[in-house]
């Protein structure tokens, strides 16, 4: 008989001969299957009594065929002990494993194998899981290094082009000082110039007297020029301009290098990086009982409970349930993950059908007047279809896909999650569809949003939001202000659909674990329990809602089945 898989997805058929019951139980010593009667009557016979039956998960794994190599006849089926190494039931007699222990190799085999099949979900779900994200985060410190360097890059480039520019006005104000000097030498320069000019004049002219008085004809003009100044004035005196000098300034590499910043090394040791530890099972919500008290007039105490499932509705016509919405006049909203949304009651019946574009996420909801209202992703807007089954568009997204929306029964405000390319938001929208508010960022100007695919209020306003992209459920308050996140409870969390109660509990999917759970926190981020898991029959649930009574509405991306649970109990034992 072949190994089957331990997480083979068919039903394990009973091997007794025209029996085709569960077989629950598996008979190591026959290597076949079998269901609870059959176990009974296979051990009832005599040749049967020392027969090792098992549940089936805990069966012996068949051992594979293999020939002894000095026994070529004989199949390997013993261990030895003392060897460590396969042999068959004749090799036992040879010399060289004489006085050893041997034990049963099929028995060896199932063991290990065992052992090797527990180890498989801490490697899936968390070592290899909390390895991706160590190296995501080894990644992202790169990214950050280069980042770093590169801000360093412009800031040296930016304080070498600083002392350039000093230099240049340094540079421009030493040479107005060279014109200025050049210009007061020139200027003496040309002062002496002119004074030696003006006394070549005087040398001419005198020049032309003295040979005019030494040609005179006349005894009278010789009387009248000797009277005459004849002396010849001295040669002006001039000074030899002094021109200045410039002294080249000595400049050394490391002169200018002190001029500028430094590259400072961190010399402290790199710190550890922190790795999550591998948390143990968390208890199932049937150990977990918490009081809350109701928000009533009434005061009363409420406790968490198991999820008691009280009803099972079928929607024809679909083949998942992506989302969830509660209609007023007692009537259901569901979605599948191809853009279709039906109104039924709660018998299942289906009222309206409304064909939109591919959608996959909780993008509609009732509002407060009872009009139905849902987003178009592709056209960018939120259509409102009223009770009188007009369809119109309520408001429109501009250059963002609307993705998520939710309308509070409390104060009538619509909030919705959007998302353009790698940049998510959330925005909130009074009664009428008019603009209040964009969330973007938090305090510190990190984005708070990468794919906010469902969206709800809390009774104390919050906004919660569940991001599948960031693997959290992210909470701000109504101003907008970022209060916590939840990360879930395993190494790897992918959360869907998400609502709130009466008593401000949080209540999310989470797709990833096993076949998925239902985690429920309470308003400030405190985890409680695993509402519900497989064991309560949760398969892949994806979309969650609460009614005024809380109670639970979850659908699955397995099947059509809606199922309602109970998970609230009363202090004096009726449920809520």
């Amino acid at each position: 008989m072949a190994s089957i898989p331990e997480d083979a997805q068919h039903i394990i058929e009973c091997g007794t001969e025209s029996c085709e019951r569960y077989g629950a139980m598996y008979c190591n010593s026959c290597y076949r299957p079998m269901c609870e009667q059959c176990k009974d009557d296979h051990l009832k016979s005599s040749d049967n009594v020392d027969h090792d039956v098992v549940p089936y998960i805990s069966r012996n794994r068949k051992l594979p065929v293999e020939k002894c190599k000095t026994h070529p006849i004989k199949d390997l089926d013993l261990l030895c002990e003392e060897c460590q190494i396969p042999l068959c039931s004749l090799c036992t007699t040879l010399k060289n494993h004489k006085w050893h222990g041997f034990v049963n190799l099929e028995k060896f085999y199932s063991e290990n194998y065992h052992f090797c099949l527990d180890k498989l979900p801490s490697i899936r779900d968390y070592f290899l899981p909390t390895s991706k994200e160590l190296q995501k985060e080894i990644q992202e410190d790169a990214k950050e290094i280069e980042r770093i360097m590169e801000n360093i890059r412009g800031k040296v480039k930016t304080d070498i082009e600083s002392l350039k520019k000093l230099a240049d006005e340094v540079m421009s104000e030493i040479m107005v000082e060279v014109d200025k000097e050049e210009e007061k030498l020139l200027d003496e320069i040309k002062s002496q110039d002119k004074t030696v000019d003006e006394y070549i004049t005087y040398l001419q002219k005198l020049d032309g007297d003295i040979r005019e008085y030494l040609s005179a004809s006349k005894v009278t003009n010789i009387l009248i020029e000797h009277s005459k100044n004849l002396e010849i004035r001295p040669i002006p005196e001039t000074t030899k301009p002094v021109t200045p000098t410039y002294t080249v300034g000595q400049h050394s590499k490391e002169d200018v290098s002190n001029l500028l910043g430094k590259l400072h090394a961190d010399q402290d040791q790199p710190k550890t990086r922190n790795i999550k530890p591998l948390k143990s099972r968390t208890s199932t919500s049937k150990e977990v009982k918490q009081d809350y008290p109701k928000a009533s007039t009434t005061q009363q105490t409420w406790s968490l409970t198991a999820g008691t499932k009280i009803k099972e509705l079928t929607v024809p016509d679909i083949e998942c349930i992506f989302h969830v919405s509660l209609d007023k006049s007692d009537k259901l909203w569901v979605s599948d993950n191809t853009g279709n949304i039906f109104q039924v009651d709660f018998q299942g019946n289906m009222l309206q059908k409304i064909c939109t574009s591919l959608q996959g996420f909780g993008y509609h909801t009732v509002t407060q007047d009872g009009d139905f209202i849902y987003t178009d992703r592709e056209k960018k807007v939120i259509n409102k279809k009223t009770k009188d089954k007009e369809v119109a568009v309520f408001i429109s997204g501009g250059f963002w896909e609307p993705i998520s929306i939710h309308s509070s029964l409390k104060t009538g405000n619509i909030v919705v999650g959007m998302k353009r390319t790698a940049d998510a938001k959330v925005v909130r929208y009074n009664i009428n569809g008019s603009f209040n508010y964009t969330i973007y960022r938090d305090i510190n100007g990190k984005k708070l949003y990468s794919e906010p695919h469902y969206i709800t209020e809390n009774i104390n306003g919050d906004i919660c939001t569940s991001d599948f992209e960031k693997q959290e459920v992210v909470v701000v308050n109504e101003r907008g202000q970022h209060r916590f996140s939840y990360r879930g409870q395993r190494p790897l969390f992918y959360p869907y659909g998400i609502c709130t109660d009466t008593l401000g509990h949080i209540i999310v999917c989470d797709v990833y674990s096993n076949k998925g759970s239902i985690d429920i926190l309470d308003q400030n981020g405190q985890f409680l329990s695993h509402l519900l898991e497989s064991q309560q029959g949760i398969d892949c649930p994806y979309s969650v809602c609460v009614d005024d009574q809380n109670n639970l509405y979850v659908g699955h991306f397995s099947n059509n089945t809606l199922d309602v649970y109970k998970y609230l109990q009363c202090s004096s034992g009726s449920p809520s």
